[in-house]
């Protein structure tokens, strides 16, 4: 570490030289630029660079490597385990770079590093174009695209790292590069599900796809329908065409308009049917889950950013996840899936199972994405507000991991995970994969700089 002296004129001379703001602890506003989306995460860093554009970046990755301390990279900060910042570090924040430029014409579309999901989706929505983004609208495009990438349009149009034309990346020495399919190919082959592990994500570059319509299906039951739920909406979507996804759900009835006001506060579980398409070909599709008996039902045309904010989990509350990638969803797993809705914390949690195959199966096999072949998986995401319910959520969640294993292909997407250990990490990445990305690792970052993050170490 450097010394005192040293450390203050090199933060003095940051302060100086940083567009954006910088915060240390003694300064007002540093408790808000410090917390994260996890109320479980509570870390109190040495520095905080808010970087406005690339420039900063590369000034605020210097300062750090000239004194030597940790960096944590941080976009939309929602991450569960709470990379986004660390303890005594420095925290290179890029919230103030949202700026997202579509090119209808190349069906393209240039997000910068701190963007969220909202800012890209509405960013798209005014030319019919989308592409895949996370469930959750305050979720980081950076990290998100990264590490993989599934929501809704992925079984159409693949997982978000079979969207990514390109990358502008500065590296553990400060240095600027750019890695696409014909530039630094082996970097961009890493990016597909490495992570933040080889550099600070400035910008990314994003295929588009045409999306004039898109429709939803949200219809609620009661909790005794589970099974019978479950085993219709997997019937349903095995042979639906690609352009469907969704999943089931256990929840506890919000106050939303969604929900009669007596199942307020109630169990509930919900069937969700999302159409990359116009709504009368969903009510179609739909029929076999409407025809079940229901508490109640939205069926209709939406626009796609307005459904990614349907599920949206609220910031300040505390947050532990989890997923098991399943070899199918046979009527044996369907009840121990239900088994565990039944379960349920009624805190806000929530439980869903979802589909894969589409494109999502049919795409490149050769990116470190060991779960592209699963046809399920189970998402157990636990939210709650006081902290003395911790240690009953989190084992609910390992209860429903430790439910599915029988049916497990063991691999994991990792931005679903918090800090489950090495093994899974290798999990999320494939072993050969993780391998070459090893090796990839020690000629961009050899002193693990970048290890706020799941983390790959140098070979």
């Amino acid at each position: 570490m450097a010394s005192p002296s040293k450390a203050g004129a090199a933060l003095a001379a940051l302060r100086e030289d940083l567009v954006g703001d910088v915060f240390a602890p003694s300064d007002v506003g540093y408790d808000e630029a410090r917390t994260v989306f996890n109320a479980m995460i509570d870390r109190r860093p040495a520095v905080i660079a808010q970087c406005v554009d690339q420039e900063d970046v590369v000034r605020a990755v210097r300062f750090g490597r000239d004194l030597d301390l940790n960096i944590a990279v941080r976009g939309g900060g929602h991450s569960v385990a709470g990379t986004a910042v660390n303890d005594g570090g420095l925290v290179v924040d890029l919230r103030h770079m949202r700026a997202v430029s579509v090119d209808p014409a190349a069906e393209a579309v240039r997000v910068a590093g701190g963007a969220t999901m909202s800012d890209l989706d509405r960013a798209c929505q005014p030319h019919a174009l989308a592409t895949t983004g996370g469930r959750a609208s305050t979720t980081g495009v950076g990290g998100f695209v990264l590490g993989g990438g599934t929501g809704w349009l992925d079984r159409w149009c693949g997982l978000a790292v079979d969207n990514l034309v390109g990358v502008e990346l500065v590296t553990a020495d400060g240095e600027r590069v750019h890695a696409s399919a014909d530039e630094n190919p082996e970097l961009f082959w890493g990016l597909h599900g490495g992570g933040g592990n080889f550099g600070v994500a400035t910008a990314l570059t994003l295929k588009l796809h045409e999306l004039p319509e898109f429709s939803i299906a949200l219809v609620l039951y009661l909790p005794e329908f589970g099974p019978e739920v479950a085993r219709t909406y997997r019937d349903l979507i095995t042979a639906a065409p690609d352009e469907a996804s969704g999943g089931v759900l256990y929840l506890t009835g919000p106050p939303e308009e969604f929900v009669p006001p007596h199942l307020v506060g109630s169990l509930l579980c919900g069937a969700l049917l999302t159409y990359a398409g116009p709504e009368p070909d969903l009510r179609k599709l739909a029929e076999p889950l409407l025809a079940l008996p229901h508490e109640s039902e939205i069926v209709g045309a939406m626009p796609y950013a307005d459904v990614q904010c349907m599920l949206d989990d609220p910031p300040g509350m505390r947050n532990y996840w989890s997923a098991e990638y399943l070899t199918g969803a046979p009527d044996a797993y369907l009840d121990a899936f239900c088994a565990g809705g039944e379960a349920l914390p009624p805190t806000g949690t929530l439980h869903v199972i979802f589909p894969q195959g589409g494109a999502i199966a049919a795409g490149p096999h050769e990116y470190p994405v060991p779960y592209r072949d699963a046809p399920w998986a189970v998402h157990p995401f636990a939210i709650w507000e006081n902290p003395e319910d911790d240690e009953r959520c989190v084992q609910w969640v390992r209860d429903v991991r430790a439910a599915a294993q029988p049916w497990s292909t063991g691999a994991v997407y990792l931005n679903f995970i918090g800090d489950e250990g090495a093994e899974r990490v290798v999990a999320g990445l494939g072993p050969e994969n993780t391998r070459r990305l090893a090796d990839l690792k020690r000629r961009y970052d050899p002193d693990n700089v970048f290890r706020f993050n799941h983390n790959i170490r140098p070979a």
